[in-house]
């Protein structure tokens, strides 16, 4: 019974500060593409651009 005069007002500190956490992301944007970075990877194009001509091309 002891126990709950210490745990419950940390855990209510523990959400205060889940709540902040997540008030701050909101507002400094991290939920407002959820699709954008997913797309790009897929999106990439990591070819480079070859200004080589092959010795096959050249005969």
């Amino acid at each position: 019974m002891e126990s709950l005069f210490l745990l419950v007002p940390l855990s209510l500190v523990l959400v205060g500060l889940l709540v902040w956490i997540l008030r701050w992301s909101i507002k400094s944007g991290q939920f407002d593409d959820l699709d954008g970075p997913g797309h790009a990877i897929l999106m990439d194009d990591d070819t480079p651009i070859s200004n080589e001509v092959s010795e096959h091309s050249q005969k």
